[in-house]
């Protein structure tokens, strides 16, 4: 079987993944600047300060992203992209804890598919929601994706590009203080046509659904 050149469209993935990924994310949290209590304090302003919330130390739900290439079961990764290594590959990150993407990508006979799998951890719900709710924004005639984290949003796209069609669909997922994203794409070189919307959509939540149970269970 005479191999076939990847559309510019396909590799040119690679590049905007890769840097998109090593950009990470940079998250800070500024130190308590408080002054400790003296001796000389009044006794209002003490008894004040020790009945004050202590909004600092709340905790966060999830501190770290999981292992993205292990967030999904070998079946699952067999059966979305046809061919690829379960164990996929994981793109450099600057802060693992802070943001992992792992990647799966297969030409099998004609048939081509690629899966991403993100994890990004933000410093509260709210920055998670926020980032949420601007992503959803950006992206038109997706739906809602019932009882999937505490909010999700899927969309599938087809384009078209010197006549091959390649579709891809996007799940984006929130779950307290983190964001859960999914990208799935596939083409068929030899009809030059693109999977059905239905079987790219579906795919792509299955697959969020096990990345989210993977950031649940490695919550510990």
């Amino acid at each position: 079987m005479r191999s076939l050149p990847l559309p510019l469209a396909l590799t040119a993935r690679l590049a905007p993944v890769a840097v998109l990924a090593t950009a990470g994310w940079t998250l800070s949290s500024g130190p308590d600047t408080s002054p400790a209590a003296k001796d000389k304090t009044p006794p209002d302003s003490a008894e004040r300060s020790a009945s004050a919330p202590a909004t600092e130390a709340a905790t966060k739900t999830y501190a770290t992203a999981p292992a993205p290439c292990g967030s999904l079961a070998t079946k699952t990764v067999a059966s979305l992209v046809p061919g690829a290594k379960a164990a996929g590959k994981e793109i450099p990150s600057t802060d693992t804890d802070v943001r992992r993407t792992c990647s799966w990508n297969a030409l099998k006979g004609y048939d081509y598919r690629w899966l991403d799998v993100s994890f990004e951890v933000m410093a509260s719900d709210e920055a998670a929601q926020k980032s949420y709710k601007e992503r959803v924004a950006d992206r038109s005639g997706g739906g809602e994706v019932p009882g999937l984290g505490d909010g999700a949003y899927s969309v599938v796209n087809l384009t078209t590009e010197d006549k091959q069609q390649t579709r891809e669909g996007t799940v984006l997922v929130r779950a307290a203080n983190a964001l859960v994203m999914i990208t799935y794409n596939g083409s068929d070189f030899e009809s030059k046509k693109a999977p059905p919307s239905d079987t790219i959509n579906k795919g792509a939540i299955k697959a969020a659904k096990e990345a989210v149970a993977a950031l649940s269970n490695g919550q510990d």
